[in-house]
């Protein structure tokens, strides 16, 4: 594995790649890789011969409350880890060969409606900093092939609209959530759960389990959503939200079956998300919230 920093060195490793003929695949990270992030390098290798990963920790997809100074920077761990999972090119870019002039002064990428509410709602300008990075890697990879995981629902909704609406030739895989055995959906924020908060984090999954089971069985999502709330800060969890939503993210109609069912809540200094997909039987309420 060749582990590069500079713009130049990449594009020019990958054009003797795209010379071969060689179809690229992109795993865009954050660091602080664990079994999940592994899980997309093991879904690109089934789309690509050659796996670009990149480890960037965004600044501008954080907000000026959130957690940038202290979320983790593990590089060497990291690179070992891509290392023995095959990846091919690890692609680590400081800050300023990203944004030379700073973020105040970068071109920004706005995906409409879909980055709207949910985490876009109560995190204001990420989607805008996660949609421009994502731009940035796809024109420097210009991979055919990019791995996302479906943990972040509304991440991958908003990369696949970007790439859609953009017209880029870019293959978009979501990769299923992997969890730990007690259900807690992998995410590099669990390291910040203290002994006893990670030993009430599963709750958040168990919780959506018995609320997808009752809205299978046709009960009101208005009354499931409420009790799923409830349930959650009897746990001591602080829900941001808990919503049913088409599987576009769009609010449930009388048509909708196929839904998913969202939610990210803070609990002590780490901020969880979570989704379950929902079968809606033959009628469904059009409460969302």
């Amino acid at each position: 594995m060749r582990t590069l920093r500079d713009i130049n060195d990449l594009r020019s490793m990958l054009h003797e790649h795209r010379q071969q003929g060689k179809r690229i695949a992109l795993v865009p990270t954050m660091g602080n890789l664990h079994k999940g992030h592994l899980a997309l390098v093991a879904s690109a290798r089934q789309h690509a011969d050659i796996i670009v990963s990149s480890l960037f920790v965004n600044p501008m997809q954080f907000g000026p409350d959130e957690d940038l100074d202290a979320y983790p920077r593990t590089f060497e761990a990291d690179q070992a880890q891509l290392k023995d999972a095959g990846c091919d090119i690890l692609f680590a870019p400081t800050v300023s060969a990203l944004y030379p002039n700073g973020l105040s002064a970068q071109t920004r990428v706005h995906v409409p409606e879909v980055g709207e509410g949910l985490c876009g709602g109560s995190r204001p300008g990420h989607f805008d900093g996660v949609s421009t990075v994502v731009s940035m890697l796809f024109n420097l990879v210009q991979p055919d092939v990019a791995c996302f995981g479906e943990k972040d629902y509304q991440q991958l909704a908003v990369i696949r609209k970007l790439v859609s609406d953009l017209h880029l030739p870019i293959n978009i895989v979501g990769v299923p959530i992997v969890r730990a055995d007690d259900g807690l959906a992998l995410s590099s924020r669990n390291g910040y759960l203290s002994e006893h908060e990670r030993a009430i984090a599963p709750v958040l999954y168990r919780t959506l389990c018995e609320l997808r089971d009752a809205l299978e069985q046709g009960a009101s999502a208005e009354q499931v959503l409420q009790q799923g709330k409830a349930a959650l800060y009897d746990a001591g969890f602080t829900p941001d939200y808990l919503e049913l939503r088409d599987t576009t993210l769009e609010p449930l109609s009388s048509s909708t079956r196929s839904a998913v069912l969202l939610a990210a809540a803070k609990l002590g200094p780490a901020r969880l998300i979570d989704n379950l997909s929902v079968q809606l039987p033959n009628t469904a309420s059009d409460a969302s919230k």
